[in-house]
Parts: C-alpha cells; structure tokens; sequence
C-alpha cells in the first residue's frame, strides 16, 4: 500500500522517532518512513521503554463523566476533543502499559476516509501510553471504557504535525478518529526492568494481594528455556520460598484472587534455571499470615475467615476451642469436647503471645497462632494435661473464637461508670506496682486518665472527683515513670498533676527528681526549696537539695577547668562568684545538715540514683505528705 511518513518538528511528534534508527539523529527535522496506509495510527517502530513516553503537561485526568452525544476537551489546550457515540460498560478504563484492542475509522475534515480498521480482519491492538500511535489516541482511549465507541478529534500537534503524511494526510491537518474500544490486556513490566512482563488473561476479584509473609494456593504452568514443563494444581507454598524460580514471589504479591496471567521472566528473575521461562499462573487462593509482633516471633494465620469486624479488646470475655501443639506435632493441650477455654483479655490470664493474637482475630474466625518461647513460657517447663513443654520451646496453637463480648469502651459510659472506671484502673495499678509490673501498671493509669478526657456532661460533684483522680493518676503515673528512668515523661507528669494541686509535695519531689536526672538542676532546686517550706524536715528533700548542690558545683569546676585560662590574664570569667554564691545559698537553706566537704564531689549522680528508690519517688502516693513510708494506696 502507499506510504506514510511523520515528521519530527513537532514537539509532540519529536518522541515518534525510534530507537531502532540510529541512523537518524533527533536533532535532524527529517522526515521517517514509519507505516503503510492500513496501519495509520500505528508507529510500528517500537518507542523502548515507558520511561520515554513523555506525556505532557496539557494533560487532564483521564477518568471523566459523560452522557450520550455530549463534547468534551480532553486536553487544556483543546488539542483532543472527544464525543461520546455510545456509553460504555462498569468503570473500569485501560492504563498506560495495556494493550488495548480498537476498530477505528479515521477520517479527514472534509470526511474523507484516509483508513479504516473495519475494512481488514481481526482488531488493532497497540501498548496503550507509551507512544506507538499518535498522541490524541493515547491521550483519547485512556478515557474509554469496554465497550464504549466515540470521536476523537485531533489537532496536528496530537496528530502528524505540521508535515502530514503525505500524499493522505496534509501538513497541519485536525483528523477526525470513530474509535470503538473491545477489551484489553493488561500488561506490567513488574520490577521495572524488563525483567518480568506480566500479562492479565483473567482478572482477579476483590482488593487483596499477597504480602511476602502469606501463603497461596496456584495452579500454574511453566515453559522453561528448554522446553521443558512444569505443572502443578492447586499446590501451597509460602510467598517468600515461591515455586519455579524468584521471579514468582514478585508476580504473586501483584495478583489478586482468582486471577490468571502469563508472564515472562528472564534475567535474575528466572534463578538457576536460567534463560526465559514462560509461566501461565492462577491465585486460587490466598492464606493470610499476620505478623503479631514486628519480629514474627508470634504470627496468626488465618485458616477459616471470620465474620464482621468486631475483634476482642482489652478486657474482653472471650471463649475458644483450642489445640496446643509443640513443634513435633504433639497435643500438650486440648479444649474439652462441647466446652469452652475461657478468659479475659490483657489480665494475664493467658501467655503474651496468645492474648495478644485472640485480639486480631474476627468472631467465628480459626486461626494457628505460632507463638516463640519468649512470649509463651520462657525457660519455664511448663506440665499441661496432655504433654510436658520443655523450657525455650515454640508453641502453637489451633483455635477458633467462638464467643465474645467486648469490654465496655470508655467513650460510650455514663460518668458514674467512668468513675467506677477510674477506681478500678487505679487499684489495679497500684496492685500491679506492689508487684513490680511496672509497665502494666503504667497502662492501667494511662486507661484510667483517657477515661476522664472529657468531663463535659459531668455533674460538679463528680467534677471535683476527676479533678482529684487526675492529681493522683498523674502522680502515680511520674512514681513509674521515675522507676521506668523515663524522666521526661515524669516531669510532664508532674507538670500536669501540680496544675490541679500545686502544692503536692509528693509530686514537687518527684519532678525535681526528674530535672536533677536531666541536669535541670536550678529547676530542681527551686521545686525542693518550695518542698521544704511545706515540709522542712523531709529528709529525703534535703538529700537531694545536696545533690543537686554537689552537681553544680562539679559544673563548675569542670566549665572552669575547660575554659578558666581563657579568661585568666583580663579575668573576665566572672562565673565563679555567681556559683559559689548559690552554693552558699543552698548551704544556709540547709542549716546545719549541709555537708561541708571543700570540693562537693561526694555526692553525684550515684546519690541521685539511690534516691530515686526511697518512698517518695519510688511508691504511688496516698495524700499523707509527711508520711515516709509511703504506701501504694492512692
């Protein structure tokens, strides 16, 4: 047939120029033969990669609403102007990389026909975004739905520029392009180096796709380099130790659920197999794998899906059919036939690693929860009714959440029920802190004080209740933090309890404490001194208020020793009266306990971290200041 020809001038018919011609310099305006008359809109000389496919500033977004017989630009600079013939079916558009099957008919201003798909057999496909046909159609057929016929009508720019094709197509000319889409393919280069090409025959349905930590069900076939094949159906295998070769874990974790696709992988992606293996694949399924701790040292894998969304809390009742297995398979426990195990969430009524994964599970859900010794039972040997668990054995378990009923959430209580709450949640602590449990003791206080963050349809009575569970929540919660060394957040704890009760003298030690911890030693001494004028025979304060002492004059030998000659000649290092007049203030605040060591390096961070286990900072407090054994009663 006759030929065409596209020239470069055009700065959107510039990209036209193919890698395959290195003969043809860009920076040359020449003309290049590219198609005969049946392929018009084809430039069947292959652009390269995506990467080369510039698609323009003029663009708008290409999923668009339109009705019957209605015009619309598809461009700002109104270079493509599309009308729809007829609507199209579902939502779903083709995306850059597709390869999409059109008949088109393609016709001059004048409605001379220059080219018509129509007329030949089959349908024309072409790589959909990446410039193997003029600009209007890739900007045109990405707003297109299955189904779906309209005209494109395309300005020289978005066409063959200001050359033509001639003797067909003349220079400037806008062509008019009836183009009805049928289907396509959707085809990935997965890792982005051609490495694996992945092709959709079959679409997937649903949203979710395989992470590296799940395992699937696939039925696949595999073409390998030498013409071998591999088949399987329905075989499982976890994404992270893929079947065939490497290359599938990365085309697994792209597919969805029932869906097939052929795929090419070469290159590293092909392993010790070598050469280019073609692989036919389906997802019959998906087994999710939840990691519970960011390690994996405990993981749920789903093996029944559950119903809804509702999923235990803390403090949930639940009730599960379980099966202890150890690593050989064997029961060491078993729920009896027709009951129930029963417990409630976070109370530590069950081992970390199963309270923990029972809370990501769905009601009706079955699940294997693979729990690693430092979340089941340590070192321990632990005897059960069936088997004897060794110390620093893995478990596992098989359960089925059968019953739940959720612990009340604070936001939905009445205010009598979230100062019952609060009670609750502090006795609990203050248990937990008698026991050393630190961190769990934290959390009850923590729970109890978001209970109380809005007050607002609160009587005055019970108000006035908050007000003083907030005083003490946050001071019991600086006596963990202190043990926690976690001085910053106690000193925020401090802060926030002395806002309701500025003189607390529990609360004042404790955040000068913390500032002595930080070296926030002025803010220390002024929360001591204002301590001891409440209390001048605290003990434990006038200890401290000599730490903190000692500390600043350390300071400042050590600043002296370091920067003292600098200024020794015109003596303008002028710090040492200012600090040794603040020692002396502190030793004439101290009467006769000051200690009058010459050098004030006895006492130090040693002293301060001895003081941090008397009662003051060590226990939750009870509201009897001058009491010293302080008990955890608050």
């Amino acid at each position: 047939g006759e030929e065409f020809f596209r020239n470069s001038t055009s700065t959107h018919n510039s990209r036209f120029i193919s890698n395959k011609h290195p003969t043809v310099p860009l920076a040359k305006q020449h003309r290049l033969h590219i198609m005969s008359v049946s392929e018009i809109p084809m430039n069947i000389e292959e652009m390269g990669d995506d990467e080369s496919f510039d698609e323009g500033e003029d663009e708008m977004d290409s999923y668009i609403t339109m009705n019957v017989g209605e015009k619309k630009f598809l461009t700002k600079d109104e270079g493509v102007q599309k009308e729809l013939l007829v609507e199209g079916h579902g939502f779903e558009q083709p995306e850059k990389g597709d390869e999409v099957f059109v008949h088109y008919v393609g016709t001059l201003t004048d409605g001379t026909k220059f080219d018509s798909s129509r007329d030949r057999d089959g349908h024309f496909s072409f790589k959909l975004g990446v410039g193997q046909v003029i600009k209007g159609w890739d900007v045109g057929v990405a707003t297109m739905k299955k189904g779906e016929k309209c005209n494109l009508v395309c300005t020289s720019d978005y066409a063959y520029g200001t050359n033509g094709s001639p003797p067909t197509i003349p220079a400037n000319a806008t062509l008019n392009f009836e183009v009805e889409l049928f289907q396509w393919k959707s085809i990935k280069d997965i890792c982005g180096d051609g490495g694996i090409i992945k092709t959709v025959t079959t679409k997937g349905d649903g949203y979710k796709k395989p992470t590296e930590v799940d395992e699937v069900i696939v039925t696949y076939k595999a073409t390998m380099a030498d013409g071998s094949i591999k088949e399987e159906e329905s075989v499982t295998f976890a994404v992270s130790s893929p079947v065939i070769c490497p290359g599938v874990k990365e085309i697994l974790k792209t597919m969805l659920k029932d869906e097939s696709a052929t795929c090419v992988i070469k290159d590293e992606y092909s392993g010790e197999a070598g050469g280019a293996i073609t692989l036919d694949i389906t997802l019959v399924g998906i087994i999710t794998v939840e990691k519970i701790e960011s390690d994996g040292s405990v993981s749920k894998k789903t093996l029944k899906e559950g119903s809804g969304w509702n999923r235990p809390n803390e403090g949930a009742k639940v009730g599960v059919r379980l099966t202890g297995y150890l690593p050989d398979g064997t029961k060491f426990e078993e729920t009896p036939e027709g009951e129930l195990t029963r417990w409630v969430t976070d109370e530590e009524q069950q081992i970390p690693g199963l309270d923990k994964a029972i809370m990501k599970m769905k009601e009706e859900e079955k699940a294997l929860i693979t729990i690693a010794a430092k979340h089941a039972f340590g070192d321990r040997e632990m005897k059960k009714p069936l088997a004897t668990i060794p110390p620093n054995t893995d478990i596992s378990y098989e359960i089925e959440l059968v019953e739940l009923e959720k612990a009340k959430e604070t936001y939905s209580m009445k205010p009598e029920e979230k100062i019952e709450y609060c009670e609750s949640m502090k006795a609990a602590g203050n248990a937990l802190f008698k026991l050393a449990k630190k961190e769990r003791a934290l959390k009850k206080y923590t729970k109890a004080l978001g209970a109380l963050d809005s007050d607002n349809d609160f009587s005055d009575e019970q108000k006035d209740k908050a007000k003083a569970f907030k005083a003490v929540l946050h001071g019991n919660s600086a006596a963990v933090q202190l043990k926690l060394n976690q001085y910053k957040e106690a000193k925020q704890s401090c802060n926030k309890a002395l806002e309701v009760d500025g003189g607390n003298v529990k609360c004042l030690f404790r955040r000068a404490q913390a500032s002595a911890a930080l070296n926030d030693n002025e803010e220390a001494e002024v929360d001591i001194k204002k301590l001891l004028e409440t209390d001048p025979n605290n003990r434990e304060a006038r200890e401290l208020l000599k730490t903190v002492k000692a500390k600043v004059k350390a300071q400042y030998k050590k600043d002296k020793a370091v920067f003292g000659n600098m200024f020794a000649k015109g003596d303008l290092y002028k710090e040492e009266p200012a600090i040794a007049k603040k020692a002396e203030d502190m030793d004439s605040f101290l009467g006769d306990d000051a200690d009058d060591d010459q050098d004030g390096d006895e006492a130090g961070d040693g002293d301060m971290a001895a003081s941090h286990g008397h009662s003051h900072g060590g226990a939750p407090c009870d509201g009897n200041h001058g009491d010293h054994e302080h008990k955890a009663e608050e």
